[in-house]
């Protein structure tokens, strides 16, 4: 997707600091000391699901660890619990790759609606988002320290499936677990700089919406899905 005045922006700023805009030879500092990367260094991948099933505790998520073959089982599991009638999903090739899409048809079949996010129909996917009990999405990028996970939404994956249905569920790929924050932009940074495009929207979901007033009184559920559940699965 084209970004309109880029070059014309970029000119107005470097003007106003007094300088020529420069187009090379410019590098991302590097700082000597990086406290950031201390926390949890040198965990390995199991060691940064724990705290991340930890963190899933106190930001009220519900958390589950399988084996890939087990997935569509468990997601069967969530999906009776929260009682779901209408579900809607991204436009993403993993589900096919895991063997979802044929949960997906068996549910039809009992008469459950799943819709999968068609990004030429947009105004009905949102209007069905908003009558949704579960939305599911495949997370790109996982901190463990906060319990997010990180959404890349544009296309086929419309951030209405998780941020408007009563109930969200995120398929966490083991490989997409980070330590926090910082090796999550390092990881996107990363892509940007092998020529990977970037959705403009980035996501970052940490448990069900959630609100406190000035008193610290927490209310769960004020302005998106009431309830989350994340499932960690092997990569295939």
């Amino acid at each position: 997707m084209p970004v309109y005045q880029r070059d014309r922006f970029l000119d107005t700023v470097a003007k106003k600091l007094g300088r020529e805009r420069r187009t090379t030879g410019v590098a991302r500092p590097r700082w000597d000391y990086g406290p950031q990367y201390e926390v949890f260094k040198g965990y390995t991948s199991d060691e940064l699901v724990e705290v991340l099933i930890k963190q899933c505790d106190v930001i009220h998520t519900r958390v589950e660890q399988v084996q890939s073959a087990k997935l569509a089982d468990a997601l069967m599991d969530i999906l009776d619990s929260y009682h779901a009638k209408r579900v809607i999903v991204g436009d993403d090739e993993r589900f096919k790759r895991y063997g979802l899409n044929d949960l997906f048809d068996a549910q039809r079949n009992f008469g459950v609606e799943v819709r999968v996010w068609d990004v030429s129909d947009r105004e009905k996917d949102v209007d069905f988002a908003k009558k949704a009990d579960v939305g599911i999405t495949f997370s790109e990028i996982t901190l463990a320290e906060s319990g997010t996970v990180v959404l890349f939404s544009e296309g086929g994956i419309g951030r209405s499936v998780s941020l408007l249905p009563r109930s969200y569920v995120s398929i966490i790929p083991k490989s997409t677990i980070v330590p926090r924050l910082t090796q999550g932009v390092d990881r996107i940074h990363e892509r940007v700089e092998q020529g990977e495009r970037i959705p403009r929207c980035i996501n970052f979901i940490s448990g069900p919406s959630n609100s406190a007033d000035i008193e610290m009184n927490l209310v769960v559920g004020v302005h998106g899905p009431i309830q989350t559940a994340y499932i960690v699965v092997e990569d295939l």
